[in-house]
Order: C-alpha cells, then sequence, then structure tokens
C-alpha cells in the first residue's frame, strides 16, 4: 500500500521556498493595489497554490515534512500504533 502524503513537500528546504513564493505573492496582491489597482489581486491565487489551499495547510504539510520518514504508522486489526524510527549510530 503507497503511502499518502497529505499536505507534505519531499524536502524541507523545498517546502519552505513554497511558503515563502506563497507569502511573498499574499503580500504583494494586495501591496501592489495603489500602483496597478485590483489587477493586483490576482496574485492571490498564486498564493493559495503555493500553499496547496490555505497558510493552515501549508503549517500542516511543514509538519508532515518535517515528521516524513522519522515516524512510522503500524495498523492492525486491533488499532494503529505510532513509532519513531531506530535510527543508527552514525546517523
Amino acid at each position: 500500500m503507497a503511502e499518502q502524503r497529505g499536505f507534505a513537500s519531499s524536502s524541507v528546504p523545498r517546502h519552505l521556498a513554497r511558503g515563502a513564493a506563497g507569502l511573498g505573492a499574499l503580500i504583494a496582491s494586495f501591496a501592489l493595489i495603489p500602483l496597478v489597482g485590483p489587477v493586483s489581486l490576482l496574485l492571490a491565487p498564486v498564493a493559495l497554490l503555493a500553499f496547496r489551499g490555505c497558510p493552515t495547510c501549508w503549517v500542516i504539510g511543514l509538519v508532515q515534512t518535517i515528521s516524513m520518514g522519522r515516524l512510522r504508522r503500524t495498523c492492525t486489526d486491533s488499532g494503529c500504533e505510532l513509532t519513531a524510527r531506530v535510527t543508527g549510530a552514525g546517523e
């Protein structure tokens, strides 16, 4: 069975770059209103795409990206269990 990634990115730097792009587009969409008028609000959907929905979705994805590979969920008929990944001495 394939693991579901939800809102997670493939790496933390990539996720932070998406957040910076989303925040920049959101700020620019409102800051540019005096210069270009309501047309600048067309940047707001770009922010939503970068955030994959909303800033809260982005934060959830950040938490998922950080924990990806560090936590394992094992489910059986009796329930699910969350365990930490065992790391070697060299890591």
